[in-house]
């Protein structure tokens, strides 16, 4: 099991530059020129359709003037937009355990256990992937996975603004609602403590010491 996973914090930027890195990184992780690494960032507002979703599902989003990206990984539509963390895992689950069903439900606990730690009790649901809230929805999962190494990830609603998944039917369920940390503790978080949170879960479930390439 690898026992090294670099963390490096892009702070904000644009949906298409991520895309971009994420692929020639998991290039790199594959040709084992890079070691497995945990990106967290905050996009611009932007949808994203997943290679099996159903156009049918943007709704407004369609005229709403916000980008819009058709990727690889699995899943429907979302939306990532300031307030929101987002983390992409390129990792060689050689290291780990070759299960995307586990890797799904892996990435699904560590949220709900960073969650905890803010007396934020979130659970998975039966049949559906993300982190809900009494019945919210207030954590997503997609990936992509080639040759066993991992791309795109999850997202975390922090300080979202909500209204942006009014446009769509999130990941393309009828009457899904959404809430954010915000919204449940009734004020804005610090999203500098989320993301320390975070690394320190995700680095002690895959059994790993961390390198943080930028402070968090």
């Amino acid at each position: 099991m690898n026992k090294k996973i670099n963390i490096v914090d892009l702070g904000k930027m644009d949906y298409r530059s991520a895309w971009g890195l994420q692929k020639k990184f998991q290039e790199r992780v594959l040709n084992r020129l890079e070691e497995d690494t945990l990106f967290l960032v905050e996009h611009e507002p932007v949808y994203t359709l997943g290679k099996n979703a159903d156009r049918r599902n943007l709704l407004e989003a369609a005229n709403s003037g916000v980008s819009i990206y058709d990727v690889e990984r699995g899943g429907d539509i979302t939306y990532h937009g300031p307030g929101q963390l987002v983390g992409y895992p390129i990792l060689n689950l050689n290291n780990y355990k070759k299960n995307i069903a586990w890797f799904m439900r892996t990435l699904e606990l560590i949220l709900i256990q960073t969650l905890s730690t803010f007396k934020i009790v979130a659970t998975q649901k039966e049949g559906l992937t993300g982190v809900w809230v009494d019945g919210k929805k207030i954590g997503a999962q997609g990936v992509r996975i080639t040759r066993w190494v991992t791309m795109h990830g999850f997202s975390l609603n922090v300080n979202t603004n909500l209204k942006y998944f009014d446009n769509i039917i999130p990941c393309g369920i009828v009457d899904c609602e959404v809430t954010s940390m915000k919204e449940l503790l009734g004020a804005s978080q610090n999203m500098d403590l989320i993301k320390k949170e975070i690394v320190k879960v995700f680095c002690d479930t895959f059994i790993s010491s961390s390198t943080i390439n930028r402070a968090i």
